[in-house]
């Protein structure tokens, strides 16, 4: 019977510990295997595979193009146990010339497009091969610069990084995010990477900002402009972390403007659909049409058309950067996979020194395998020349003994393989030319291998080899910058009152609270339909870009935009739908201006002050308190001022008392009960006499005093007959005009 204690089903591990250790291992997994490029070749695992598997099954740049399902097929089949659709998509992504600066795979087919990156077609339908510029990821592949690795199920050996020739991290950038960090590398152009890498060649102490005068920024593979500016620039290449502003390009093409760039991963249909939200929402009444006019020739032509020539088109679009996609600011972290196998943020100088170091092992790997190679054929030609320069004992041992190897291994003091070498040569190769074939290839791999060893033994040549490689290959495969670098001030949106082309308009208040607005100001308002049971209150002019403020008989004020205001061809709609008044509070007037126009704000008691509109202005549907009321006091209406200066204020009471003074002797506030008017004596309060209007004037103007249906016309000379000091009871007016019922000013 077998001892039960021998028998270990399973092991007892605390919970803590076994979901700690899962994490992290899972961590680990997602950090080193997936998410994070190696600062060798620029890859994560995935992309790695794709390009090895390719080459693997003859897809060079010279090749015909292979169904995609193929590569894949062998992807996962041989490298990359995981799910087909994941491969593909990571392999047309690197097919994608608007996503990657310089793409590694060519697609033949549909591959996506800038306005849906993965509206790509399924991959039995596509093609690929790789791209020239793979070639620098390949080429050095099978000369002993690598290590292999076994791959997931041990029966294949796949290369554990490629012997990038270029900084390909740099050059495509990439994007990941792991467990606990993420990586966000821009591209950048070929020509200054390479320029930078030259530098810290010749220079190991070079700075960042010295590194930076080669590289200017990011390169995007999409052009636009990169708007950030150079001292931002450089400390992110300095902390290796931070963003960068890219805002599309735009020309003008007669009254049209063409978005001609746009940035990195921003679709084009995105931005349209943002700036025709805009116009339906009416906020953007500057622009008439939309149309994406881009094709094969014109990869991005975005027309905008503004709605007249007087439309400022510079602060359009810098309204349009400011609330669409046209301008983006792109996240960058430069977290990567070193050289010792461990991620972390790097800067610029370390990036670069790092490839560097990955390159210059590379090349000392590559030397000295084809250097291994030189000598093993050197020693394999000495002992050829040695059976040619005794060619007849050679076929003569060849022919008598029955185990010739170790016979000529004795006899002419060579080595196995030598000796392996001369029995496997054919008849034909014993000619007397085939001898100096091999003196000649004897004396190239002489050369070779004193090149080789003089390369080896001096880092200085090895530099100079691993520079003058470089510049062949950014010769090669190097083209101009696309992403130009302009510094420019931050896009600012306009305001709403901005977007809004300055139309005159009339704004109408009836008595039950009721507002619309009607184009020009030769409209009558008392003239206009009223509802049932419902008047004409009150009317500004103005213009449509402007604010409507009101004020309520609690003394609170309000305000709204003019043009959002219905049209005067209905009979309005209830301001109580915009705004939020206290219980039983009624509208009393309205004012529209600029908001450093004057007007007097006063109150029945005869308490009042002068005040700008911007003062009036309420983001809040419940408004804010504007004016102080005493007990029992209404709110007058609301009297523009033309001239705060010489302006004279005519208030009159009720019961024919009028009062003429400076407006200079009333001050301005921007909210309060005011200060005295007119006096009204309080047993004449008590009897109920209150003002019945204050109207300021300017010279030239012309008041009404209003007594029922009558009216007395006051001018500014008139005035001096009533005139005093604020706060005093002023002069009676005459007979027929004893009972005031208001004051307008004559038009």
């Amino acid at each position: 019977m077998t001892d039960s204690k021998l028998i270990t089903p399973f092991e007892r591990v605390p919970l803590r510990s076994y979901a700690e250790r899962a994490y992290l291992d899972y961590a680990m997994y997602v950090v080193l295997d997936r998410a994070l490029p190696h600062v060798g070749d620029g890859l994560k695992p995935v992309q790695r595979r794709i390009i090895y598997a390719m080459s693997e099954l003859g897809l060079s740049a010279a090749a015909k193009h292979k169904k995609s399902a193929r590569t894949v097929g062998d992807v996962i089949g041989k490298f990359h146990p995981h799910g087909d659709s994941a491969c593909y998509e990571a392999m047309v992504l690197m097919a994608q010339p608007f996503s990657y600066r310089y793409p590694l795979v060519d697609g033949q087919g549909n591959f996506g497009s800038p306005d849906d990156p993965k509206s790509f077609a399924a991959m039995r339908y596509t093609e690929s091969r790789l791209t020239a510029y793979a070639r620098t990821l390949l080429a050095e592949l099978g000369q002993g610069t690598v290590d292999w690795v076994p791959n997931f199920d041990g029966t294949l050996k796949e290369p554990k990084l490629l012997p990038a020739r270029l900084p390909n991290l740099l050059l495509n950038g990439g994007q990941g995010i792991a467990v606990g960090m993420a990586t966000d590398i821009p591209p950048h152009n070929l020509r200054e990477v390479v320029s930078a890498c030259i530098r810290l060649l010749e220079k190991k102490t070079a700075s960042v900002a010295e590194l930076c005068e080669h590289i200017q920024g990011p390169d995007f593979p999409t052009g636009g402009e990169i708007v950030t500016p150079r001292e931002e620039i450089l400390r992110l290449y300095e902390s290796g972390h931070g963003s960068i502003r890219q805002r599309a390009v735009w020309e003008r093409e007669g009254e049209e403007i063409i978005v001609t760039a746009l940035p990195h991963q921003v679709s084009p249909a995105k931005v349209l659909e943002q700036i025709a939200g805009q116009m339906q929402a009416k906020k953007l009444p500057l622009v008439a049409d939309l149309r994406d006019e881009s094709d094969h020739e014109h990869p991005t032509r975005l027309v905008i058309v503004p709605r007249s020539n007087r439309v400022d088109v510079q602060a359009l679009m810098d309204h349009l950067f400011a609330t669409t996609d046209l301008e983006k600011s792109i996240r960058v972290n430069l977290n990567v996979i070193g050289n010792d196998g461990r991620p972390g943020v790097r800067n610029l100088k370390e990036l670069l020194s790092e490839w560097l170091d990955f390159r210059r092992a590379t090349v000392t790997r590559r030397l000295q395998f084809r250097l291994d190679q030189v000598v093993d054929r050197l020693h394999v030609l000495d002992g050829l020349l040695i059976a040619f320069l005794n060619i007849d004992e050679v076929i003569h041992i060849i022919r008598t003994e029955d185990e010739p190897k170790p016979v000529l291994m004795a006899r002419f003091d060579l080595t196995g393989t030598q000796a392996e070498a001369i029995l496997e040569l054919k008849l034909r190769h014993l000619a007397r030319l085939e001898e100096m074939k091999i003196r000649g290839e004897k004396d190239e791999l002489e050369a070779e291998r004193q090149r080789l060893e003089d390369i080896l033994a001096s880092p200085k040549k090895l530099t100079r080899l691993i520079r003058d490689e470089l510049l062949e290959d950014a010769e090669k495969y190097g083209d101009e910058r696309r992403s130009r670098l302009v510094e420019r001030q931050a896009a600012q949106a306009l305001k709403e009152t901005d977007l809004v082309a300055a139309e005159p308009v009339t704004v109408v208040l009836s008595e039950q609270g009721w507002v619309r607005a009607a184009k020009g100001h030769e409209i009558k308002p008392e003239e206009l339909n009223y509802r049932s049971g419902d008047e004409f209150l009150a009317a500004a002019r103005g213009r449509s870009n402007q604010l409507a403020c009101f004020i309520d008989s609690s003394g609170r004020s309000y305000s709204i935009s003019a043009h959002e205001l219905p049209s005067a061809r209905s009979l309005g709609e209830p301001l109580t739908g915009r705004f939020s008044p206290p219980a039983g509070a009624s509208f009393r007037s309205l004012a529209i201006g600029a908001a450093d126009e004057r007007v007097l704000v006063a109150s029945d008691a005869g308490y009042g002050f002068v005040t700008r509109l911007e003062s009036l202005h309420s983001r809040q549907k419940a408004g804010k308190q504007l004016l102080s009321l005493p007990a029992g006091s209404d709110v007058l209406p609301l009297a523009p001022i033309a001239d705060a200066e010489e302006g004279v204020l005519v208030v009159a009471s009720n019961e024919g008392y009028l009062l003429a003074f400076y407006l200079s002797e009333l001050p301005e506030l921007a909210r309060g009960k005011g200060n005295k008017l007119i006096n009204i004596p309080a047993k004449a309060r008590k009897a109920g006499e209150k003002v019945a209007g204050a109207i300021a004037i300017a010279k030239g103007q012309d008041c009404l005093v209003w007594a029922g249906q009558r009216y007395l016309r006051l001018s500014w000379s008139d005035t001096e007959n009533y005139w005093g000091e604020r706060a005093q009871r002023g002069r009676k007016l005459p007979r027929g005009f004893q009972k005031v019922s208001r004051l307008t000013l004559a038009e």
